[in-house]
């Protein structure tokens, strides 16, 4: 056990190097840490050791795989191996002051469409003060094929939601938001991207006094402390609500007069403002949707705030939700998932991965390589970075095909590769005879970068040499990102050494950790890093003692 946990160590903290350079590190504990912090940190068992009798450290992901509601679990991943980058869990849209409300948010869904593909829906009120929800499974475009069920929601506020989903839900409506619920005093909407760490607890003890849940969505227990508040207005029962949560929620409330748009405290999942010409605001989780839709980007929903939107006189105020805490953006955001003509926590995304590459390029440069090739999509300005900073040619050697839809399991090994061709070929011009440096975002669980060396070997490359621009995954995400159990996690599992050998490059290397803070410099500090790290600011509420958090 204790040489699987070296093994995870060594990945994370000497990634960076060449394989015949790379060293090994063991990583302590610190007798000051907190027994399941400690676990979170520095476990690097599979999951299914932790079947196992005696393995004390492995019985830490079942307890937290227990606490986590259905959209989002740490050992479900989609049947679709050609594609192992963690997936979004949600993108989020609001309008007020405009009369094509809920047409402006079908258009910004469109735009992040890539934050979810399981499901999508919208609330908009009507003119008698009444929401109207539309909700349905697949695509934007799928769930409003039928132009009625759009033209079915006139008015001059809605907000919307694209979701993925997890551990067996996908396939049900009923968890799809937002969420419209009735209670004493009205309508009420709400859209959430994120996770709820205490969403276990929390539902326990509603349920014990009575609360009657219909979804297996934690997004539900925000409605039930919202109804059960003894605060009025709804604005003190938001935030009041919100002071019981733990975990990662951007969230949009709607109702007959107002929408709220709030995130919190730790600021883990993006959130933006702006405002169209004709004085509407616009909410949206990436400023592309705001741009599609003609809004001006003006700023972050602020870690911690609340935003109203009155629409009766559109007066925009603010309030302070809970008290300051430690900023923990996901910078995952940047590295992977946000769009690159995004701005996502102040940064222009297409630069964050830009800077990417450059570092991995300073730190393990490809000496005696032809060309450089990106993953697309997201591996492209991090290949563009990397080729400007070796001073390589930068081509598209790969193409990706976008209409094949989703991959389900193939009946045949021969089959399931020839698969991959169908959503990435080679450019054989630019391959063939070549040293080809690959330059993708991220590595997971290593099925699609073994099938992509495999396919440009094929295609006549004479070596292939692999590089990742952000640091080995070796946590699994509690705060709204679907990504594989630890044991699934190939740097988690293997050295580095262990993982090229399995993907089958001639050389590969990571982007360091201490590389990419120091490209963040002293903003490093307010990201989450706990997939590359394990220092997870927030943790699981468990039934054993209180535990300390970092500060």
């Amino acid at each position: 056990m204790a040489a699987a946990a070296a093994a995870a160590a060594a990945a994370a903290t000497s990634t960076s190097r060449l394989l015949h350079h790379h060293h090994h590190h063991t990583s302590s504990a610190g007798s000051n840490r907190q027994h399941l912090q400690k676990q979170l940190r520095y476990s690097a068992k599979p999951y299914p050791l932790a079947l196992r009798p005696g393995g004390s450290g492995c019985r830490l992901w079942p307890k937290v795989a227990a606490l986590l509601p259905d959209r989002v679990s740490p050992f479900s991943y989609g049947e679709d191996d050609q594609d192992e980058h963690p997936r979004e869990e949600c993108g989020l849209v609001g309008v007020v002051g405009d009369p094509d409300a809920a047409s402006l948010c079908y258009l910004g869904l469109q735009k992040l469409q890539h934050r979810g593909e399981e499901g999508a829906g919208i609330v908009a009120v009507g003119g008698d003060g009444k929401l109207k929800s539309v909700t349905g499974l697949g695509l934007v475009a799928d769930v409003f094929g039928d132009p009625a069920r759009l033209a079915s929601l006139p008015g001059p506020a809605a907000i919307g939601h694209v979701r993925y989903s997890t551990a067996g839900a996908a396939a049900s409506l009923r968890n799809v938001q937002p969420f419209l619920a009735g209670y004493r005093f009205g309508q009420v909407a709400v859209a959430h991207n994120g996770n709820l760490v205490n969403y276990q607890a929390l539902r326990n003890k509603l349920e014990a006094r009575g609360s009657i849940f219909n979804t297996s969505s934690d997004t539900e227990v925000i409605l039930h402390l919202i109804a059960t508040s003894l605060s009025r207005p709804l604005l003190s029962r938001i935030c009041d609500a919100c002071e019981r949560l733990a975990g990662a929620y951007s969230l949009l409330f709607l109702t007959a007069d107002k929408l709220f748009a709030v995130r919190d405290p730790h600021g883990f999942r993006p959130l933006v403002l702006g405002r169209r010409r004709n004085g509407a605001v616009a909410f949206a989780s990436e400023t592309c949707a705001l741009d599609l839709i003609d809004a001006t980007y003006e700023r972050e929903v602020e870690p911690g705030e609340v935003v109203v939107v009155d629409r009766r006189d559109m007066s925009v105020s603010s309030a302070c939700l809970v008290p300051h805490r430690p900023r923990r953006a996901c910078v995952f955001e940047h590295i992977y998932f946000a769009l690159p003509n995004s701005v996502v926590f102040s940064h222009a995304v297409h630069e964050r991965r830009t800077a990417f590459g450059r570092a991995l390029a300073e730190e393990s440069p490809a000496p005696g390589a032809d060309v450089v090739i990106p993953v697309p999509d997201s591996g492209f300005y991090a290949a563009l970075g990397f080729a400007h900073a070796s001073g390589l040619e930068f081509q598209q050697g790969l193409i990706r095909w976008h209409y094949s839809g989703r991959s389900f399991i193939q009946p045949t090994q021969a089959i399931r590769d020839l698969a991959v061709k169908l959503k990435l070929a080679p450019v054989h011009g630019v391959i063939r005879g070549k040293s080809v440096v690959v330059v993708d975002d991220s590595l997971v669980r290593g099925t699609t970068s073994s099938k992509i060396v495999r396919l440009l070997r094929d295609a006549g490359a004479r070596e292939v040499h692999m590089r990742i621009a952000s640091p080995p995954v070796v946590g699994s995400c509690l705060y709204g990102i679907d990504t594989p159990s630890e044991g699934e996690l190939i740097s988690n599992r293997m050295d580095l050494e262990g993982v090229r050998r399995q993907i089958g490059s001639d050389s590969l290397a990571f982007l360091s950790l201490d590389k990419l803070h120091s490209i963040y410099g002293a903003e490093a500090e307010g990201y989450c890093d706990a997939c590359f790290s394990r220092k997870y600011p927030v943790l699981p509420t468990l039934a054993e003692p209180a535990l300390e958090l970092e500060d």
